[in-house]
């Protein structure tokens, strides 16, 4: 099994470059943003236990076991999948073509942290007044602006500075899509151009050169949020606003659209389904302590999450006490409205070098940014590598740059939100969804849970137990399939901040998604059409099903695994009834 591919293909430096990437991959801007404000709208204090839940049931088995995947095959998703059953391979074009758009919406949010950093400098924090000039722009229209660092209470009809900058400066937002997108704002065009330069220069020598930077991106973060923590907490209110996040909201568990909430965040923070959790471990030596990895990686990630909640509260809760008024009325919203107005409003408001705060905080996100960006750009990466290994990796690094800086200018027009909401949607939420079902039922119900637990036990030397067992095969596919009919049946016209959306943005969010689902069946007649060439129709047919293909690259490793599944199969069937059988697989006796 071993071929050119395998010889000249990259691997990490060493087991720690490995983890520090997964690390600053998951440990990415939805921590910080989403999660905080996820868990306040779904019962705060209560939503941890939908969460953890899903985390243990879901999320780190899910986790683990595209490790195992990737660093078993030793391929990308692209090729991991086409070599598990040709049938498969669209699954990982259908996940890339995801992947991608996550990718060049993420710069543009880069972008935007980055502009946010570079008017940090300034001892007056431009978003804490509000400029005359304002008033003769559309978007405020006979709104009133009040300046952020003020403690006047916003009274009906009006508007804080903060959000003001973010709207009118910083964004230029469009009102509606009646005279189109618009043009790239050019600030935001070089900040984007000095965001996705950073992370070529970081990827351009492959995991050789972005393993080296994972430390930094990695550590560093953790460094900038204990600090915002230290502060946090010692400021006047905060208290309130901490309690306001965990007191737990009994009622909301019941309800499924929390439960909802708790799966797509989970997948969402750690990667999974993305390609990219695959791709890293694909490079790792195929006895690699994985399990270990996937232990750390999950719990951190779910710590900083919840230590993000406590930061970005705290500092809430201390705008709520200057202002005398509820911690609810100064949480404004999610996402970008989060990060790029709530905060900076709160930053607004310190009496002590509140331009020292903004610079860490907004520092650390882009930092966050980087390291997130770097793994899902490389999942474009690692697929060209596997297809053309003669590249070099520069120029392939280089190449998916310059498509995602292209691709991106489109989120940074007036009218980019509304096609970050569009993109986001269909191409970074609903493609996953399909794929991942299909996934977990190519691999767990097709391929088996016997066969993929001999291939870990082989691999890790380390045989699963019923708990991964049990999770793999019948609490990850119920509940995926459960949530995407809730999903289905729940379904709402998409709408950017109560606007609707023209029909044409519509059908171009449709289009991606058929895109991206549709990959499975392209690639299944592409395959039949070459197969077709040496052997005739029904048996290019049946060859798209088998898993001939499947196993470790190196020849040493795959002559040893054949023969321990051999002799494994041998000791399990004798003396057991069909039936006996697969219970005793799913507990793993």
């Amino acid at each position: 099994m071993t071929d050119e591919t395998t010889k000249n293909r990259g691997k990490w430096g060493n087991s720690i470059e490995f983890l520090m990437s997964c690390i600053a991959m998951n440990v990415g801007l939805g921590n910080i943003w989403r999660f905080p404000f996820v868990a306040y709208e779904n019962g705060g204090g209560a939503f941890l236990i939908p969460y953890i839940s899903v985390l243990i049931l879901l999320g780190r088995p899910m986790y683990y076991l595209e490790m195992c995947l990737g660093q078993f095959s030793s391929r990308g998703n692209v090729k991991m999948f086409e070599s598990l059953a040709q049938v498969l391979k669209g699954v990982g074009f259908g996940q890339l073509i995801g992947t991608f758009s996550v990718a060049t919406y993420y710069c543009s949010l880069m972008a935007l942290t980055l502009y946010y950093l570079i008017h940090s400098f300034r001892p007056d924090l431009p978003w804490s007044q509000c400029d005359p000039n304002w008033g003769q722009d559309t978007w405020l229209g006979n709104t009133t602006c009040i300046p952020s660092k003020s403690t006047e209470v916003g009274v009906e009809n009006s508007v804080s500075s903060a959000e003001a900058w973010f709207r009118i400066e910083v964004l230029k937002e469009a009102t509606d899509l009646s005279q189109g997108i618009g043009y790239p704002n050019w600030e935001l065009t070089l900040c984007l151009l000095c965001s996705w330069t950073i992370t070529f220069c970081i990827c351009a020598k492959g995991v050789q050169s972005s393993g080296k930077a994972s430390y930094f991106l990695a550590i560093f973060p953790f460094i900038i949020l204990f600090a915002l923590l230290i502060r946090s907490v010692t400021l006047e209110g905060a208290g309130q606003g901490i309690l306001y996040f965990v007191k737990p909201n009994w009622e909301k568990l019941l309800s499924a659209q929390v439960w909802y909430a708790a799966v797509t965040q989970c997948f969402f923070s750690l990667n999974i389904g993305f390609g990219s959790v695959t791709m890293y471990a694909s490079y790792n030596s195929f006895d690699h302590n994985v399990y270990r990895d996937a232990m750390v990686v999950t719990t951190l990630d779910t710590f900083t999450s919840f230590l993000s909640g406590l930061i970005i509260f705290g500092i809430l809760g201390n705008l709520a006490y200057k202002m005398n008024v509820e911690v609810s009325d100064v949480v404004k919203s999610g996402g970008t409205g989060l990060a790029f107005i709530s905060y900076p409003e709160a930053i607004a408001h310190f009496d002590i070098v509140p331009w020292l705060f903004a610079i860490l905080f907004f520092f650390m996100l882009f930092v966050l940014g980087v390291g997130s960006l770097i793994a899902l750009k490389g999942c474009a990466f690692t697929v060209i590598l596997d297809a053309f290994p003669h590249l070099k990796t520069w120029h392939v690094s280089f190449g998916t740059a310059v498509v995602g800086f292209l691709v991106g200018l489109v989120y940074i027009t007036p009218g980019g939100q509304f096609i970050f909401t569009m993109v986001d949607f269909f191409g970074g939420t609903f493609i996953f969804y399909v794929l991942t079902i299909i996934e977990v039922l190519s691999v767990m119900w097709w391929y088996g849970l016997e066969n993929i637990c001999l291939d870990i036990e082989f691999m890790s030397k380390r045989r699963p137990g019923p708990y991964w067992r049990i999770c793999w095969a019948v609490i990850i596919p119920i509940v995926l399939i459960t949530v995407f009919v809730y999903f289905i049946a729940t379904l709402e016209e998409l709408k950017y901040e109560d606007q609707t959306y023209p029909a044409y943005i519509i059908v171009w969010g449709w289009v991606l998604f058929g895109v991206g689902v549709m990959q499975p069946l392209i690639w299944w007649v592409i395959q039949i059409g070459r197969n077709y060439k040496r052997e005739g129709v029904f048996k290019a047919f049946l060859r798209t099903f088998t898993h001939d293909s499947w196993g470790p690259k190196e020849e040493e490793f795959y002559n040893n695994w054949v023969e321990f599944k051999r002799e494994k199969k041998q000791k399990m069937v004798k003396g057991r009834h069909w039936f006996k059988h697969k219970l005793c697989v799913l507990i793993g006796k």
